[in-house]
């Protein structure tokens, strides 16, 4: 009998100074690499929100419990902090692996090596040795077993995994609807397919049809290029049009399922003809001047013009009908300087939704309507650029203006598919290191539905090129750099929430 309890005596001692190895030295691990440890929990599915305060709480609990292991008037409370504390990271695990939107590249610490299933098994055994430990400790010392085991074990164990969901909910709550600036990069949502060079810089994205997309030159007006799928077909198109007399300055195509438009706002017109021949065959009369434009049938488009008091940027509608008429909304964009740099920004349209999207360029804020231009709802990106940080000069008695030193642009480059927003960001986040953003393009993901952040992820540079602009259809991403246009194909996570899952 005296054997057996000094068997347990040395089992119980032994599984003490197991915890106490790994604890100081996954403590001393994320003390040492401390910086690492905070961006990888910045990244945590179930961590974000909070990962400043975890960062220093967690090592320094795992020190205290150490301490407590290795004295025995405090042996007790220390093997009920351990198995409460291991109960926590497998719970942790669990959820991450199985209710979490994503899995983060790797657990970090000590067993950064491990994949997630054998983390979770490694955890679930030194829980059992802590329950098996608490047991016959507590018998030792002749303490009550309905009090040691039978309560205190089934009520750490419930606290703790109560205390991790209750931390995933306000985390994705936080995460989702009121973002700290704190991204979230799941491991691949995009995979590269392909890429080619078509030779200039002066391509952009016209549009896609039918497994093509197309691309307009804006230096060859009137010469298009069609990539089929995989980028592996390319076919040279020339639009068929007398364009007379008409002063053309910045034309541009834009290509809507069989139709395609020649539109110039300088001018201003907006031609429309047939993809099946590629010549113009009909105008839209009585279009007023416009800086951006996006096509909503071949009777009507949505436009930004200077029409506005003081030139200030208006979105509008025109309608061709019998008698054509443009409508303004002057309540949209909203003025916060001049009213033209700082409600500058990015017009898209979802032709399938029948909504546009206008993203503005120096603040963190996008705007979201119908195609009558009726507003859904204002949407905020995750940076904390509230207010545009621009300088605008006065010339010439006020009858003209220009920036007066570079602009802090917040929102580069925009795309819309779906219920997604998809949106090129030039701020830097929490927790993000400098190498990323020298290497990389971050794309910023939306969700206009439920009118929450979702995720992001790289487009990493190919050598110095710039990106240029974003296509995103129900399976692919096209990212055109300067002369390159790069193919993706979206990856499960992404196209589980595309379909609002």
């Amino acid at each position: 009998m005296e054997s057996k309890v000094s068997l347990k005596s040395i089992i119980v001692e032994i599984i003490c100074y197991l915890y106490v190895l790994l604890f100081v030295y996954a403590a001393v691990s994320k003390i040492l690499d401390f910086e690492n440890f905070r961006v990888q929990l910045g990244q945590s599915p179930l961590l974000s929100a909070f990962a400043v305060g975890v960062a220093w709480l967690v090592p320094a609990i795992e020190l205290l419990i150490a301490l407590a292991l290795m004295l025995p008037k405090f042996r007790s409370v220390g093997l009920l902090g351990a198995f409460t504390l291991m109960t926590m990271f497998s719970v942790y695990i669990f959820i991450i692996l199985h209710y979490s939107s994503f899995v983060p590249c790797s657990c970090g610490g000590i067993l950064e090596k491990m994949t997630w299933n054998v983390h979770l098994i490694f955890n679930i055994i030194f829980v059992l040795l802590a329950a098996l430990a608490i047991g016959w400790h507590a018998k030792e010392n002749r303490k009550k077993r309905s009090i040691s085991t039978v309560v205190t074990i089934p009520l750490s164990a419930v606290s703790g995994t109560l205390a991790i969901i209750a931390l995933f909910l306000f985390s994705e709550d936080i995460m989702q609807y009121k973002n700290p600036f704190i991204r979230r990069y799941p491991q691949h949502p995009i995979t590269l397919i392909n890429s080619i060079d078509l030779q200039f810089n002066s391509y952009y994205i016209a549009g896609y049809t039918r497994n093509k997309l197309y691309l307009g030159n804006y230096t060859a007006p009137l010469h298009m290029i069609a990539i089929g799928p995989g980028l592996k077909t390319r076919e040279i198109i020339e639009i068929a049009f007398e364009p007379k007399k008409i002063p053309f300055k910045s034309v541009r195509i834009a290509v809507r399922d069989s139709v395609f438009y020649l539109m110039d706002g300088s001018v201003p017109v907006v031609f429309t003809g047939s993809t099946k021949n590629w010549k113009v065959n009909s105008q839209l009369k009585g279009v007023p001047y416009f800086t951006l434009a996006e096509p909503i049938d071949t009777t009507s488009i949505l436009f930004r013009s200077n029409n506005s008091k003081k030139a200030s940027h208006v979105l509008g509608v025109y309608k061709k009908n019998r008698n054509p008429k443009s409508s303004y909304n002057p309540s949209l964009l909203k003025q916060q300087i001049d009213g033209i740099f700082d409600t500058d920004g990015l017009l898209v349209f979802d032709p399938k939704k029948q909504r546009m999207v206008y993203v503005y360029y120096y603040r963190n804020e996008f705007i979201v309507a119908d195609k009558e231009l009726a507003l859904k709802y204002r949407g905020r990106t995750i940076d904390t650029i509230t207010q545009a940080k621009i300088k605008v000069a006065y010339l010439n008695k006020n009858t003209s203006r220009k920036m007066a030193a570079p602009p802090l642009t917040v929102n580069a480059h925009a795309a819309l598919c779906e219920n997604l927003l998809w949106v090129h960001s030039n701020i830097q986040g929490q927790f993000e290191e400098e190498q990323l953003w020298k290497n990389a393009y971050i794309i910023d993901v939306y969700d206009l539905k439920k009118h929450r952040y979702v995720l992001s992820f790289a487009i990493y540079k190919v050598g110095d090129k710039k990106l240029r602009a974003l296509y995103v259809t129900p399976s692919h991403l096209y990212a055109l750099m300067d002369n390159e246009l790069v193919m993706y194909e979206l990856r499960t996570v992404l196209k589980k929430e595309m379909k609002g899952n």
